[in-house]
Formats: C-alpha cells, sequence, structure tokens
C-alpha cells in the first residue's frame, strides 16, 4: 500500500504503530474511492482553447507540485482495476463503488460537451465493474449544468450501466445546488431510489484557501456544509423526502455542529421558510462516510446520528484517504458488533441495494 502517514496506518505504511486487525468475518463496502478516465481528459484538452473555462488550478506552487508528483504516483491506482484489487485485498475490502474522480465533473463546459465527458468516464467504470462483478459497483457523473441532460444520463447508468448512484459536487459552477433549476434531477434521483454521493472539489472560497493546502482540509468540509445547509433550509429534503444521500468526509462540518441550525429555527423566520421541522430532523436522513481519521470523531457521528446512518469509506486512492478503513472502524471503542456490521457494509449494502447472493458468497467465502 502506498498512503502517507495516517492515524490508523500500519507500521509499514509509517503510521503511528497501532495494530489494528485487516479482516472482518462481516461484509466491507468502501462507498468512497475513485476512478480517473484519461480519454476524458484527452477530451478536455481537446477543446478548443479560446472557449475553454478557466481551469481549478492551485495558486500555491509548492500545492500544485506535490499535486503533480502525487498524481503521477497514484495514477496506476487510479485507472488499473487490478492494481485495485489488490490494494482491497490487503485493506479487507469485499467491496468498492467506484466513483468518478470529482476533477471530472465538467460542469463549467458546455452541456453537450459534459454529457460526452460523463458518458466516457461511466462507461469506464462500467468496464471496471464487468471485469470484477463481485468487486466494484458502479457511481456514475452527470452534467448538472443541464438538468434535463443530467437526468437522461442517470437513467443511463442506470438502465444500461447498472449503476447505484451518481456523484455530484456541491454547487454547480458557483450555483447552489438548490439554485441550479436541478428539481427535476432530485425528483428523478428519488424516484430511481439511487445514492447521490456529495463529493465536493476544491472550494468556491478560493481566496483565503492558497496556503497549507486549505481547499481540501478545510474546503471540502466547508463545501460540504454550505451544500447541506441549502438543501436543508431550502427545503429539499422535506420536499423530497425519499432521497438518499451520503456526505463525504464524514459530512463536513454540519454533523459536528448541528445544534447552530436548530438553534435559530425558532428565533428567526428568514431560518424557517421552507422547512416545517428543526433542521437536525431532515440532516438524520442524511448518511456520512467514516473519512474522518480520528476514533472520537467516528464514536461521535455514531452516537449522535446512529450507526444506521454511517458507512465506510477511504477517499482511495488519493493521499487524503483513510489507508486503514476496517481498521479504524474496529479499533474505536464502545461500538458493538452489530454497530460494526452496520458500518463496515450493512448499511452501504442497502444504500446500493446490493446482491444478496453476492452479500451471502463474499460473506461465505470468510468463514472458510
Amino acid at each position: 500500500m502506498l498512503f502517507s502517514c495516517a492515524h490508523h496506518a500500519p507500521e509499514t505504511d509509517h503510521g503511528h504503530g497501532q495494530t489494528v486487525k485487516h479482516k472482518s468475518k462481516h461484509l466491507t463496502v468502501d462507498i468512497h474511492c475513485h476512478v480517473h478516465v484519461a480519454a476524458a481528459d484527452q477530451m478536455v484538452q481537446d477543446f478548443p482553447e479560446d472557449k475553454r473555462p478557466p481551469a481549478q488550478i492551485d495558486n500555491n506552487p509548492l500545492t500544485a507540485e506535490i499535486n503533480r508528483k502525487s498524481r503521477e504516483q497514484l495514477w496506476p491506482k487510479l485507472i488499473d482495476p487490478s492494481v485495485r484489487i489488490k490494494d482491497m485485498d490487503a485493506q479487507g475490502v469485499d467491496i468498492q463503488a467506484l466513483s468518478p474522480s470529482p476533477y471530472q465533473y465538467n460542469y463549467a463546459y458546455p452541456a453537450d460537451f459534459a454529457r460526452e465527458t460523463s458518458q466516457i468516464v461511466n462507461n469506464r467504470i462500467a468496464e471496471f465493474v464487468a471485469a470484477y462483478p463481485d468487486r466494484f459497483v458502479g457511481l456514475g457523473t452527470v452534467p448538472l449544468q443541464d438538468a434535463e441532460i443530467a437526468v437522461t444520463e442517470l437513467d443511463r447508468c442506470i438502465d444500461e450501466l447498472g449503476f447505484k448512484g451518481i456523484e455530484i459536487n456541491s454547487h454547480v459552477n458557483g450555483q447552489d445546488l438548490t439554485r441550479a433549476n436541478l428539481e427535476s434531477f432530485f425528483a428523478r434521483a428519488e424516484e430511481r431510489g439511487i445514492v447521490l454521493f456529495l463529493h465536493p472539489i476544491g472550494t468556491s472560497f478560493k481566496e483565503r484557501f492558497g496556503e497549507n493546502y486549505f481547499r481540501n482540509p478545510i474546503g471540502h468540509p466547508l463545501e460540504s456544509a454550505l451544500a447541506v445547509g441549502h438543501l436543508v433550509f431550502d427545503g429539499y429534503l422535506e420536499r423530497y423526502p425519499g432521497l438518499k444521500i451520503c456526505v463525504a468526509h464524514g459530512g463536513g462540518y454540519i454533523p459536528a455542529y448541528a445544534g447552530r441550525f436548530d438553534h435559530p429555527f425558532d428565533l428567526r423566520e428568514d431560518c424557517r421558510q421552507n422547512i416545517s421541522k428543526p433542521p437536525s430532523e431532515y440532516i438524520k436522513k442524511l448518511y456520512f462516510d467514516t473519512v474522518v481519521f480520528t476514533d472520537h470523531q467516528l464514536k461521535y457521528l455514531v452516537d449522535v446520528w446512529g450507526a444506521d446512518h454511517i458507512v465506510m469509506g477511504t477517499d482511495y486512492p488519493y493521499d487524503m484517504a483513510e489507508p486503514d478503513p476496517v481498521g479504524h472502524v474496529q479499533s474505536t471503542q464502545g461500538l458493538s458488533e452489530e454497530q460494526e456490521a452496520l458500518i463496515l457494509g450493512g448499511n452501504a449494502a442497502a444504500l446500493l441495494n446490493l446482491d444478496p447472493e453476492l452479500i451471502s458468497r463474499l460473506v461465505g467465502a470468510k468463514a472458510h
């Protein structure tokens, strides 16, 4: 495994010397991991330069150089399913829910062009799944800059490619998800019963986030907080009560500070224009992954929001990934075996509507 230092890294990964188990008798599903598709990059490079939107380039030269080197190192993991399978086996992960690299949303391009890049990305993920149907399921990407095209590609992902959900950004070219004319998209996602995996890329507050790689450790959870805030206060989680939304990186900042959402609900009319219940009642509908890196934060998520709403994730293969996802869950004190089983894979199996026969086969193999 080629991960950098983390709280739960094994000693061979330059971690903190903590001994953890990588194996589990329960089903293990990683709901947060990425694939990058070079063919879609080539399409972007071939797009007329004078019509190309500004690139999302790190404004810190050191950060940009580190990211360039990191991508070179991680490239085989992003593009080669056989390399990925070896890492999954080392981590004790049975199934990965593959989502596109967030760099390949391409929302800033014309919708017709983004439809083509989305299809290229989605088709490649489908090839991963076809090659290893017992180890991978697919989450797709759609051009959210056009709701009609997004709905059409969503349907194709489900009906033709067999995908289990769609990955979305926290905004669409600076427009909040609830202000981007996406009502038909959310309605279709609810109707089809698929997962929406909310994963930010960078931050819309670029001016103050250039140093210390802040666009990721601060920017990503902040973007998630804003997106969840709008979904709650703009009434989308009330209007579409059947939506299944999983928020990456432990849900960002919202799960740890939801009381600040609830406090003004009774005090201020402008905080209850579109909702009939306290905001936390809607947050309870969301799912959060385990990519929080510390045991106490994972235990907090379980204690406050319930083990049935926490799903195991890694952010594989990036350097901000949790390198020992199974060990992270197993080493968190105070979790019952039933809670562990839900977090490790039971919840994800239900969210992703995994084949019961596949689950039985994978779990049965561990008993021998």
